[in-house]
């Protein structure tokens, strides 16, 4: 089984290609470069550094938030065209999982924490078994920035996550973390390639500034 995965849910890109659950190569880029698109030139040069074709690839499994609302949609348009291209099935996992998981922790409980602007934190609940395992045992939800730390307390959970603001890990989405999530991915299973879409967490600010200005949604094409 080879396993192209993928993650952008913060400002930063994330491509790891595995073999069952051995890296083969991965790589790490800024998704707020000026004048280019990064994460596309990242997956060719980490499938070219880890000797696989795209043809090759058996499973894409990508980051679905939530998180950054462009750099999602980039990361879900590059995963949703190679699966429609090599006829591959994509997997979507909660990008915390892939914070949780991205590195070896000890066996215990995590609130993955990650700041969602406007004066509050995406959280989401997880939990480590002792043999690697990222279990999930509450999905991502919008909680008030000061109510992280005081949450983390009422759940016994270690807080981690690419924010400084409240004491705990330091971590960001690591697409090499599939590798410990595979009871996770048989239970969200392959998605719909004509329909899925990452989970945004809520609308990007031009989509609500257009629907409140027109008093409609928004026509997706």
């Amino acid at each position: 089984m080879i396993t192209l995965a993928l993650d952008a849910s913060t400002y930063a890109g994330d491509v790891a290609v595995l073999i069952e659950s051995t890296v083969l190569a991965e790589a790490a880029t800024a998704m707020k470069g000026a004048t280019e698109e990064r994460l596309m030139p990242a997956v060719a040069d980490t499938l070219a550094r880890a000797g696989v074709s795209v043809r090759d690839i058996d499973r894409v499994v990508c980051g679905a938030g939530p998180g950054s609302f462009t750099s999602l949609r980039i990361a879900g348009a590059i995963a949703k065209g190679i699966a429609m291209g090599t006829g591959c099935p994509l997997v979507g996992v909660p990008s915390m999982a892939l914070i949780v998981g991205g590195d070896r922790r000890a066996a215990g409980r995590y609130l993955a924490a990650v700041d969602a602007l406007r004066g509050e934190f995406y959280v989401g609940l997880y939990d480590v078994d002792a043999a690697g395992a990222v279990i999930e045992r509450e999905q991502a939800r919008l909680v008030p920035a000061g109510d992280v730390a005081l949450l983390a307390q009422e759940l016994e959970a270690t807080i981690i996550g690419p924010s400084q603001q409240h004491e705990g890990i330091v971590a960001t989405p690591r697409a090499r973390a599939v590798a410990r999530l595979e009871p996770m991915l048989a239970a969200y299973g392959t998605v719909d390639l004509a329909t899925w879409e990452p989970a945004y967490g809520r609308l990007a600010e031009a989509q609500v500034r257009w629907e409140s200005t027109h008093g409609r949604p928004l026509p997706i094409a």
